[in-house]
């Protein structure tokens, strides 16, 4: 069974990460920059104290009116963060997503992040399983090694 190990292993540890104290602006303009949906929101000492999300962005800032230069990131993030080891196998991480509603999982060591996984690249190492599993019951059923 793949972990999330594996999953960091091929597509990278990269993570990134924004202060409580910045500007909701300035977290947005990073997640337009790199292209992702959510950054995690890390302390001065490197410990996750949250996750902002674009859906954070919309339901907290724009329904209610609030400046995004104004408004600091802690004052809008998911401070409840799910976050899981390396060592937890990609159903684990898809049961977890399902259940609890959320895109975006970060992997710890510690308190630290060392990653995040989104159902997108879980979505995609399921599929990539699947592949494996029915190329497998192929070879078997035709008799071949």
């Amino acid at each position: 069974m793949r972990t999330v190990r594996d999953l960091l292993n091929a597509k990278g540890h990269q993570i990134h990460s924004i202060a409580p104290g910045a500007s909701v602006f300035d977290a947005l303009k990073l997640m337009a920059d790199r292209n992702i949906g959510a950054v995690l929101v890390v302390d001065p000492d490197g410990q996750l104290v949250g996750i902002l999300s674009e859906r954070d962005y919309a339901r907290k800032v724009v329904l209610h009116g609030h400046s995004s230069r104004e408004t600091t990131v802690s004052a809008i993030m998911t401070g409840e963060v799910f976050c899981v080891p390396a060592e937890t196998t990609i159903d684990e991480c898809m049961g977890l997503m399902t259940v609890r509603h959320i895109r975006h999982l970060p992997v710890t060591d510690h308190g630290r992040p060392i990653g995040v996984v989104s159902i997108g690249d879980i979505g995609r190492a399921m599929i990539e399983n699947q592949g494996f599993v029915i190329a497998q019951l192929e070879r078997y059923i035709a008799g071949g090694r």
